[in-house]
C-alpha cells in the first residue's frame, strides 16, 4: 500500500478527533428539510462548507435541453427540481495521482403523516447511538463523510495528490438527472465513490427505474344510478391487475440474469399515489394512479417504457368501457437503466484492502432494488463507481436513522481509500 501503518493509523484517529464535529454537520443537515424543489438552502449550506475548505466552487443549473436529449434522462415535469448542483474541487499542486468523484445527494422524500413518528423528522435526534431524522441514513450521512474524509487527511497535513470532485446533487430520489448533470457538465475521473447506505458493503449491480402515471375517465353519475355511469376507480384497479402481471413476467425473467436469478423478487411494481372522485355520493369521474416499476441490469428503460404503454393499451382493448376510454399514460420521472460493476478493479481492490482494516472482514457486496446514481458513472462515463456506505434503517420509512459508529467506520474507510487511490502530498509544499 502507498501509505504506511503509521500514516494509516494517524488518518483514523483523525477521523475519530473530528467525528463530534461530523455527527454536528450531520444534524444540521438532517434540518434541512430538503424534500423535492425545497433543496436550495442546503446546497448554499454545502456551498459554504466547500468554500471554507478552501475548495474551487462550481454551481450551477440543470440544463433542460441537454437532459431531455440524453438518453439517460429522467422525464422533467412540473414538480422537477430547480435548486443547483453544488461540485467543489480540489486541485493538487502536481497531479500524480488518480483523480476520483465523491458523490452525494441532498434531497429527501416526504415524511408521510409526523404523528407517526417516535421523533420529529427534521428534528434530528441522537438515541443509543443512532441518530434519528429523515434523510439521516439517505443519504446526508454519506454526503457528510465526503467532506470528513478528505478532512481527515489535511488534520494530518496532507491532501490528495489528483482532482477531487466532492459533488452535491438534488433529482436522486426522483429522476436521476442531478447526477446526470455532473456529467453532462463535463466532470468525468478514474473512478468514483457514492456512499449510499449500504451496510458497509459494495454494491454490484442496481436495478433500473421507471415513474409512471396512467389517469382513467369514468362516466359520473349519482350514485343512485351507478349502473348508467363507469366507475373511474373501479376501473383504474382493473388496469392495475394488467400491471401485476407485467411485474410476473419480468420477474420470471430474472432466472436467466447471472445476477438477480436468486433474488426473489427483484422487480417491484409499486402505487405510490392514488387521487380520484370529487364526492362519495357521485360515480367517480376520474382516478390517477403514479406507479414505480424496477428492471433488471442489461434492460433497456427506454423499451420497459414501451412495454409499459403497450401492456396498458392491450387491456384497455379487450376492457368494455376501457376501449372506448383509454387510459392516457405520462412517463414523469426516472427512466433509467440498471448497471452492474464488473469486478476485479484497481479502484475495488483498494476499497477492499482499505475496508479489511477498518472493519476486520473481507469486503461483502450486495445487489440492490432501488435506484442509485452510481449508474451515471457506469454506464456514461465508463468508470467504477463503489456505491459504498453506512449502516441505516427504515429508509423512506417512519423513524428513519443511521447507526454513528457505522458512519465514523465509513469514513476511515473513504479517507484511507482517497489516500490510496489518489496518493498524497504535503499541504504546505
Amino acid at each position: 500500500m502507498a501509505t504506511d501503518d503509521s500514516l494509516r493509523g494517524k488518518i483514523r484517529q483523525a477521523v475519530a478527533d473530528r467525528f463530534g464535529a461530523q455527527a454536528e454537520f450531520l444534524q444540521q443537515l438532517v434540518r434541512f428539510a430538503s424534500t423535492r424543489g425545497n433543496e436550495h438552502t442546503v446546497q448554499d449550506h454545502m456551498a459554504r462548507a466547500m468554500l471554507e475548505r478552501g475548495y474551487a466552487l462550481d454551481r450551477f443549473a440543470m440544463d433542460r435541453q441537454e437532459i431531455d436529449a440524453h438518453p439517460g434522462g429522467g422525464e422533467i415535469s412540473e414538480l422537477h427540481s430547480e435548486a443547483p448542483i453544488v461540485v467543489g474541487i480540489h486541485r493538487p499542486r502536481e497531479e500524480t495521482g488518480r483523480s476520483l468523484i465523491l458523490q452525494g445527494h441532498v434531497d429527501v422524500v416526504p415524511t408521510g403523516p409526523e404523528d407517526m413518528w417516535s421523533t420529529r423528522p427534521f428534528d434530528p435526534v441522537i438515541k443509543d447511538g443512532w441518530m434519528h431524522g429523515r434523510g439521516a441514513g439517505d443519504m446526508k450521512a454519506g454526503v457528510s463523510a465526503n467532506l470528513f474524509a478528505l478532512d481527515a487527511l489535511r488534520a494530518v497535513g496532507l491532501q490528495p495528490a489528483a482532482t477531487v470532485y466532492v459533488q452535491s446533487v438534488v433529482e436522486e430520489e426522483s429522476t436521476g438527472n442531478g447526477a446526470l448533470m455532473t456529467h453532462l457538465r463535463g466532470y468525468k475521473a478514474d473512478a468514483a465513490l457514492v456512499p449510499e447506505p449500504a451496510a458497509e458493503n459494495l454494491t454490484r449491480a442496481n436495478v433500473g427505474v421507471l415513474w409512471f402515471q396512467f389517469e382513467v375517465r369514468g362516466i359520473p353519475v349519482h350514485v343512485a344510478s351507478m349502473g348508467e355511469g363507469a366507475n373511474a376507480i373501479d376501473a383504474a384497479y382493473r388496469v392495475v391487475g394488467a400491471l401485476r402481471e407485467l411485474e410476473t413476467k419480468w420477474n420470471d425473467a430474472r432466472v436467466d440474469h447471472a445476477l438477480f436469478s436468486d433474488v426473489a423478487k427483484p422487480i417491484n411494481l409499486n402505487l405510490g399515489k392514488i387521487e380520484g372522485g370529487d364526492w362519495a355520493s357521485s360515480v367517480p369521474a376520474w382516478c390517477k394512479i403514479d406507479c414505480r416499476i424496477s428492471i433488471l441490469p442489461g434492460a433497456s428503460a427506454q423499451e420497459a417504457r414501451q412495454e409499459i404503454e403497450a401492456c396498458i393499451a392491450d387491456f384497455a382493448r379487450q376492457d368494455r368501457f376501457l376501449a372506448n376510454n383509454p387510459p392516457r399514460v405520462t412517463f414523469n420521472g426516472f427512466v433509467s437503466d440498471g448497471y452492474e460493476l464488473k469486478p476485479g478493479s484497481e479502484a475495488e481492490g483498494v476499497l477492499g484492502e482499505v475496508h479489511e482494516q477498518v472493519m476486520g472482514r473481507p469486503l461483502k457486496t450486495q445487489l440492490a432494488t432501488a435506484y442509485l446514481d452510481s449508474r451515471v458513472y457506469v454506464l456514461f462515463d465508463d468508470i467504477p463507481a463503489l456505491n459504498y456506505g453506512c449502516t441505516a434503517e427504515n429508509i423512506h420509512g417512519f423513524d428513519e436513522r443511521v447507526e454513528l459508529a457505522s458512519v465514523q467506520r465509513i469514513t476511515e474507510v473513504m479517507a484511507l481509500f482517497i489516500a490510496e487511490w489518489c496518493g498524497v502530498e504535503p499541504i504546505d509544499g
